[in-house]
Protein backbone atom coordinates (compact mmCIF):
# COMPACT_ATOMS: atom_id res chain seq x y z
CA UNK A 1 0.00 0.00 0.00
CA UNK A 2 1.77 3.59 -1.05
CA UNK A 3 1.60 6.83 0.21
CA UNK A 4 -0.29 9.41 -1.99
CA UNK A 5 2.93 11.75 -2.77
CA UNK A 6 0.91 12.72 -6.18
CA UNK A 7 -2.02 14.90 -7.26
CA UNK A 8 -4.31 15.67 -10.02
CA UNK A 9 -5.97 19.57 -10.02
CA UNK A 10 -8.11 20.00 -13.16
CA UNK A 11 -8.17 23.19 -14.06
CA UNK A 12 -9.17 23.39 -17.97
CA UNK A 13 -12.69 24.97 -17.51
CA UNK A 14 -13.80 27.85 -19.21
CA UNK A 15 -15.53 29.57 -16.26
CA UNK A 16 -18.48 30.18 -18.60
CA UNK A 17 -20.53 31.17 -15.26
CA UNK A 18 -17.77 34.05 -14.01
CA UNK A 19 -17.81 36.14 -17.22
CA UNK A 20 -17.20 38.27 -18.54
CA UNK A 21 -13.96 38.46 -16.29
CA UNK A 22 -13.38 35.32 -16.95
CA UNK A 23 -12.51 36.07 -21.02
CA UNK A 24 -8.80 37.14 -19.61
CA UNK A 25 -8.64 35.76 -16.07
CA UNK A 26 -8.68 31.76 -15.47
CA UNK A 27 -11.61 31.13 -13.25
CA UNK A 28 -8.83 29.38 -11.06
CA UNK A 29 -7.29 32.99 -10.65
CA UNK A 30 -10.40 35.06 -9.25
CA UNK A 31 -9.01 36.09 -5.59
CA UNK A 32 -10.53 35.11 -2.42
CA UNK A 33 -9.14 37.55 0.03
CA UNK A 34 -5.61 37.74 -1.10
CA UNK A 35 -5.28 34.57 -2.97
CA UNK A 36 -6.16 32.87 -5.70
CA UNK A 37 -9.15 29.66 -5.36
CA UNK A 38 -5.86 27.88 -7.03
CA UNK A 39 -3.79 28.52 -4.15
CA UNK A 40 -5.89 27.53 -1.50
CA UNK A 41 -6.58 23.74 -3.55
CA UNK A 42 -3.28 23.30 -3.89
CA UNK A 43 -2.18 24.39 0.06
CA UNK A 44 -4.57 21.79 1.05
CA UNK A 45 -3.17 19.00 -0.87
CA UNK A 46 0.63 19.94 0.51
CA UNK A 47 -0.87 19.84 3.91
CA UNK A 48 -2.18 16.45 2.91
CA UNK A 49 1.72 15.15 2.14
CA UNK A 50 1.39 15.75 -1.62
CA UNK A 51 4.69 16.42 -3.37
CA UNK A 52 3.54 16.29 -7.08
CA UNK A 53 1.04 18.85 -8.29
CA UNK A 54 -0.08 18.32 -11.87
CA UNK A 55 -2.37 20.71 -13.17
CA UNK A 56 -4.61 19.85 -16.07
CA UNK A 57 -4.66 23.39 -17.80
CA UNK A 58 -6.59 24.74 -20.94
CA UNK A 59 -5.69 27.46 -23.46
CA UNK A 60 -5.41 30.92 -21.65
CA UNK A 61 -4.40 29.16 -18.68
CA UNK A 62 -0.63 30.49 -18.51
CA UNK A 63 -1.43 32.79 -15.32
CA UNK A 64 -1.39 29.59 -13.44
CA UNK A 65 1.79 28.52 -14.19
CA UNK A 66 2.86 31.62 -13.36
CA UNK A 67 1.62 31.87 -10.19
CA UNK A 68 3.75 28.95 -8.91
CA UNK A 69 6.78 30.48 -10.74
CA UNK A 70 9.37 33.48 -9.86
CA UNK A 71 8.54 36.76 -10.49
CA UNK A 72 12.41 37.93 -10.38
CA UNK A 73 11.64 41.68 -11.00
CA UNK A 74 8.66 41.83 -8.20
CA UNK A 75 11.00 39.46 -5.71
CA UNK A 76 13.91 41.76 -6.06
CA UNK A 77 12.45 45.07 -5.31
CA UNK A 78 10.53 43.67 -2.30
CA UNK A 79 13.69 42.90 -1.26
CA UNK A 80 15.24 46.16 -1.92
CA UNK A 81 12.50 47.99 -0.39
CA UNK A 82 12.52 45.61 2.76
CA UNK A 83 9.35 43.75 2.40
CA UNK A 84 10.80 41.09 3.71
CA UNK A 85 7.16 39.86 5.04
CA UNK A 86 5.74 39.59 1.44
CA UNK A 87 8.81 38.11 -0.16
CA UNK A 88 8.64 35.47 2.36
CA UNK A 89 5.27 34.86 1.58
CA UNK A 90 6.12 34.43 -2.36
CA UNK A 91 8.62 32.40 -1.69
CA UNK A 92 6.55 30.03 0.46
CA UNK A 93 4.04 29.63 -2.76
CA UNK A 94 6.95 28.67 -5.23
CA UNK A 95 8.21 26.02 -2.89
CA UNK A 96 4.92 24.81 -1.83
CA UNK A 97 5.41 21.60 -4.41
CA UNK A 98 6.87 20.43 -7.53
CA UNK A 99 3.82 21.91 -10.07
CA UNK A 100 3.38 20.03 -13.26
CA UNK A 101 1.74 21.33 -15.85
CA UNK A 102 0.03 19.17 -18.98
CA UNK A 103 -2.31 21.00 -21.36
CA UNK A 104 -6.07 18.75 -22.59
CA UNK A 105 -5.88 19.94 -26.06
CA UNK A 106 -10.13 18.97 -26.09
CA UNK A 107 -12.13 19.91 -23.26
CA UNK A 108 -13.89 16.19 -23.21
CA UNK A 109 -14.85 16.49 -19.23
CA UNK A 110 -14.05 15.57 -16.39
CA UNK A 111 -12.32 11.92 -16.39
CA UNK A 112 -10.88 13.32 -19.71
CA UNK A 113 -9.15 15.76 -17.96
CA UNK A 114 -7.63 13.00 -15.06
CA UNK A 115 -6.60 10.60 -17.63
CA UNK A 116 -4.45 13.42 -19.37
CA UNK A 117 -2.41 13.30 -16.04
CA UNK A 118 -1.31 9.58 -16.72
CA UNK A 119 2.27 10.73 -18.29
CA UNK A 120 3.07 11.86 -14.86
CA UNK A 121 1.11 9.39 -12.46
CA UNK A 122 2.41 6.34 -14.13
CA UNK A 123 1.31 3.87 -11.80
CA UNK A 124 0.91 5.31 -8.59
CA UNK A 125 -1.96 6.08 -6.71
CA UNK A 126 -3.36 9.45 -6.64
CA UNK A 127 -5.45 12.42 -5.42
CA UNK A 128 -7.85 14.51 -7.61
CA UNK A 129 -8.83 17.92 -6.28
CA UNK A 130 -11.04 19.98 -8.38
CA UNK A 131 -9.73 23.17 -8.85
CA UNK A 132 -12.95 25.19 -8.32
CA UNK A 133 -13.63 23.97 -4.98
CA UNK A 134 -12.23 24.95 -1.59
CA UNK A 135 -12.49 23.14 1.83
CA UNK A 136 -10.82 24.30 4.72
CA UNK A 137 -9.75 22.55 7.75
CA UNK A 138 -11.52 24.37 11.48
CA UNK A 139 -10.06 23.73 14.99
CA UNK A 140 -12.14 20.35 14.86
CA UNK A 141 -11.84 19.39 11.47
CA UNK A 142 -9.24 17.48 9.53
CA UNK A 143 -7.92 18.00 5.94
CA UNK A 144 -10.08 16.39 3.64
CA UNK A 145 -7.81 15.51 1.17
CA UNK A 146 -5.63 14.23 4.46
CA UNK A 147 -8.44 12.40 5.84
CA UNK A 148 -8.86 10.29 2.18
CA UNK A 149 -5.74 9.65 1.94
CA UNK A 150 -4.65 8.31 5.34
CA UNK A 151 -8.02 6.12 4.38
CA UNK A 152 -6.43 4.59 1.15
CA UNK A 153 -3.21 4.21 2.90
CA UNK A 154 -4.82 1.74 5.50
CA UNK A 155 -7.58 -0.52 3.17
CA UNK A 156 -6.37 -0.09 -0.25
CA UNK A 157 -9.25 0.87 -1.64
CA UNK A 158 -10.13 4.47 -3.50
CA UNK A 159 -11.86 6.66 -1.06
CA UNK A 160 -13.93 9.84 -1.93
CA UNK A 161 -15.64 12.15 -0.07
CA UNK A 162 -20.05 13.18 0.14
CA UNK A 163 -21.79 15.44 1.26
CA UNK A 164 -25.19 15.54 2.10
CA UNK A 165 -27.74 18.12 -0.09
CA UNK A 166 -31.34 19.21 -0.41
CA UNK A 167 -33.54 17.56 -3.42
CA UNK A 168 -33.10 21.06 -5.30
CA UNK A 169 -29.38 20.45 -5.80
CA UNK A 170 -29.11 16.71 -6.45
CA UNK A 171 -29.01 17.53 -10.14
CA UNK A 172 -26.11 20.18 -9.89
CA UNK A 173 -23.39 17.05 -8.69
CA UNK A 174 -22.60 13.52 -8.97
CA UNK A 175 -24.44 11.25 -6.65
CA UNK A 176 -23.20 8.16 -4.81
CA UNK A 177 -25.45 5.27 -3.19
CA UNK A 178 -24.06 3.89 -0.40
CA UNK A 179 -24.29 1.54 2.37
CA UNK A 180 -23.14 2.74 5.99
CA UNK A 181 -20.05 0.75 7.69
CA UNK A 182 -19.72 3.24 10.55
CA UNK A 183 -20.69 6.73 11.11
CA UNK A 184 -19.14 8.55 8.50
CA UNK A 185 -17.89 5.76 6.54
CA UNK A 186 -19.62 4.33 3.27
CA UNK A 187 -19.69 1.41 0.79
CA UNK A 188 -20.63 2.89 -2.46
CA UNK A 189 -22.68 0.58 -4.19
CA UNK A 190 -23.00 2.94 -7.49
CA UNK A 191 -23.33 6.65 -8.67
CA UNK A 192 -24.94 8.70 -10.82
CA UNK A 193 -23.88 12.00 -12.56
CA UNK A 194 -26.19 14.65 -12.14
CA UNK A 195 -29.45 12.66 -11.73
CA UNK A 196 -33.09 14.42 -10.85
CA UNK A 197 -33.96 14.20 -7.50
CA UNK A 198 -36.79 11.26 -8.64
CA UNK A 199 -33.83 9.08 -10.58
CA UNK A 200 -32.37 8.72 -6.95
CA UNK A 201 -33.47 8.48 -3.56
CA UNK A 202 -29.43 9.16 -2.27
CA UNK A 203 -28.65 12.69 -1.04
CA UNK A 204 -25.08 11.68 -0.97
CA UNK A 205 -23.08 14.37 -3.06
CA UNK A 206 -19.42 14.19 -4.36
CA UNK A 207 -17.75 17.53 -3.44
CA UNK A 208 -14.70 17.10 -5.71
CA UNK A 209 -12.43 15.61 -3.52
CA UNK A 210 -10.80 12.25 -4.30
CA UNK A 211 -8.02 9.26 -4.06
CA UNK A 212 -7.88 6.63 -6.36
CA UNK A 213 -6.13 3.50 -6.76
CA UNK A 214 -4.72 3.52 -10.43
CA UNK A 215 -6.96 0.75 -11.60
CA UNK A 216 -9.51 3.94 -12.14
CA UNK A 217 -7.17 4.92 -15.27
CA UNK A 218 -7.15 1.55 -17.15
CA UNK A 219 -11.35 2.00 -16.83
CA UNK A 220 -10.81 5.75 -18.63
CA UNK A 221 -9.10 4.34 -21.14
CA UNK A 222 -11.65 2.74 -22.21
CA UNK A 223 -14.30 5.43 -21.28
CA UNK A 224 -16.73 6.54 -23.84
CA UNK A 225 -18.62 10.04 -23.70
CA UNK A 226 -22.20 9.79 -22.09
CA UNK A 227 -23.63 13.28 -20.41
CA UNK A 228 -23.40 16.06 -23.01
CA UNK A 229 -20.71 13.95 -24.70
CA UNK A 230 -18.06 13.88 -22.26
CA UNK A 231 -16.08 11.44 -20.42
CA UNK A 232 -17.58 11.38 -17.06
CA UNK A 233 -16.00 10.40 -14.22
CA UNK A 234 -18.67 9.17 -12.52
CA UNK A 235 -19.25 6.47 -15.26
CA UNK A 236 -15.44 4.65 -14.71
CA UNK A 237 -16.14 4.95 -11.08
CA UNK A 238 -19.03 2.46 -11.15
CA UNK A 239 -17.14 0.25 -12.88
CA UNK A 240 -14.20 0.97 -10.66
CA UNK A 241 -16.77 -0.19 -7.91
CA UNK A 242 -17.30 -3.34 -9.07
CA UNK A 243 -13.95 -4.08 -9.85
CA UNK A 244 -11.45 -2.94 -6.64
CA UNK A 245 -14.75 -1.14 -4.38
CA UNK A 246 -15.04 2.30 -3.55
CA UNK A 247 -15.18 3.79 0.13
CA UNK A 248 -16.68 7.32 0.95
CA UNK A 249 -16.23 9.69 3.76
CA UNK A 250 -17.88 12.33 5.31
CA UNK A 251 -16.45 15.50 6.38
CA UNK A 252 -16.46 18.52 9.24
CA UNK A 253 -14.35 20.32 7.51
CA UNK A 254 -15.78 24.38 5.31
CA UNK A 255 -16.70 23.84 1.83
CA UNK A 256 -17.41 26.47 -0.65
CA UNK A 257 -18.46 26.51 -4.37
CA UNK A 258 -16.18 28.27 -5.80
CA UNK A 259 -16.65 27.79 -9.30
CA UNK A 260 -20.35 29.21 -8.54
CA UNK A 261 -21.05 33.34 -7.85
CA UNK A 262 -22.50 33.07 -4.43
CA UNK A 263 -20.01 29.92 -3.56
CA UNK A 264 -17.27 32.63 -4.65
CA UNK A 265 -18.64 35.42 -2.19
CA UNK A 266 -19.24 33.31 0.41
CA UNK A 267 -15.50 32.12 0.80
CA UNK A 268 -14.97 35.38 0.44
CA UNK A 269 -16.41 36.84 3.58
CA UNK A 270 -15.63 33.88 6.13
CA UNK A 271 -11.87 33.41 4.92
CA UNK A 272 -11.81 37.36 5.15
CA UNK A 273 -13.38 36.90 8.56
CA UNK A 274 -10.20 34.00 9.67
CA UNK A 275 -7.84 37.01 8.28
CA UNK A 276 -6.27 38.31 11.16
CA UNK A 277 -6.18 41.65 9.38
CA UNK A 278 -9.51 41.93 8.38
CA UNK A 279 -11.78 40.01 10.15
CA UNK A 280 -13.25 42.61 13.08
CA UNK A 281 -13.28 45.53 10.92
CA UNK A 282 -15.40 42.75 8.50
CA UNK A 283 -17.60 41.32 11.05
CA UNK A 284 -18.63 45.19 12.74
CA UNK A 285 -19.02 45.75 9.11
CA UNK A 286 -21.30 42.64 8.91
CA UNK A 287 -23.28 43.49 12.02
CA UNK A 288 -24.20 46.93 11.04
CA UNK A 289 -25.05 45.59 7.68
CA UNK A 290 -27.45 43.36 9.43
CA UNK A 291 -28.94 45.74 11.43
CA UNK A 292 -29.47 48.17 8.59
CA UNK A 293 -31.32 44.82 6.49
CA UNK A 294 -33.36 44.19 9.51
CA UNK A 295 -34.73 47.78 9.70
CA UNK A 296 -35.52 47.52 6.02
CA UNK A 297 -32.53 49.63 4.50
CA UNK A 298 -30.01 49.02 2.45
Amino acid sequence: MGKIRKAIIPAAGLGTRFLPATKTVPKEMLTIVDAPIIFYVVEEAIKAGIEDIILIAGRGKHAIEDFFDTSYELEDRLAKDGKLHLLEKLSRIRNMANIISIRQKQALGLGHAILTGLPIVGDDPFAVLLGDEITTETPTSGNVTNLLCRSFEDTNVSSISIMKVDDKDVSKYGIAETTEIRPGFFKVTDLTEKPKPTETKSRWALPGRYVFDNHIMEILKSAKPSLNGEIQLTDSMRVLCRDKGLNAMTFESRRFDAGDKLGYLQANIELALDNPELGDELKSYILGLSARLQGGKR
